[in-house]
């Protein structure tokens, strides 16, 4: 699997300009910065579209502040997604957020390699291959559901099925939109 590489060009669609765009729309966007300093440039597409801006918040916030899943576990989703999607943007979005959860950089780059890595534990080992699976066929098998339902109890199972869904989706805006790596910014968090 090849690295995520950032595109050569600018994003196909920038964020809107906010002198356009309602109070409403701007507090949102500020809202979104909050949680890591800067408004990430897929919530920033996102407010071409205002109907859909505070629905997704909500529930980006409530995926990511409410749930069960350890951070470190969210982020080892987030991080798999991104490199099978081969979105560099999401990839450097969340390299900052998994060091924020206490990931290792040498783990961080394991994350490539996914559950082969021996330094897995076997629940972040399921998770790597529900990602890896989720990905490729839209489902887990039943191998590595037993696996998962050994570390993690319902709340958990769902919510990660949910996480990859999202940075799956997140990924697609990403690389459809053309954003660049560089544009996260958070590498170094």
């Amino acid at each position: 699997m090849s690295t995520p590489t950032t595109p050569s060009r600018p994003a196909r669609i920038q964020g809107p300009d906010r002198d356009g765009l309602s109070p409403e729309t701007v507090e949102l966007l500020d809202l979104a910065a909050l949680a890591s300093g800067h408004t990430p440039a897929t919530i920033e597409a996102l407010a071409h579209q205002p109907a859909l801006l505070s629905p997704f918040l909500g529930w980006a916030a409530a995926l990511a502040l409410k749930g069960t899943l350890p951070l470190r576990d969210h982020e080892l989703l987030a991080l798999r997604v991104a490199w099978n999607c081969r979105s560099a943007f999401e990839w450097d979005e969340h390299v900052g957020y998994a060091r924020s959860a206490g990931m290792a950089d040498a783990e961080i780059e394991a994350i490539k390699l996914g559950s082969a890595d021996p330094r897995w534990s076997p629940g972040e080992a399921a998770l790597l291959d529900a990602a890896d699976q989720l990905g490729r066929d839209c489902a887990i098998s039943e191998e590595t559901w037993g696996r998962l339902s050994a570390h993690y109890d319902s709340a958990a199972l769902v919510e990660t099925i949910f996480i990859v869904g999202q940075y799956t989706m997140l990924s697609m805006v990403a690389n459809g939109l053309g954003i660049p790596a560089d544009v996260a910014g958070t590498a170094d968090r």
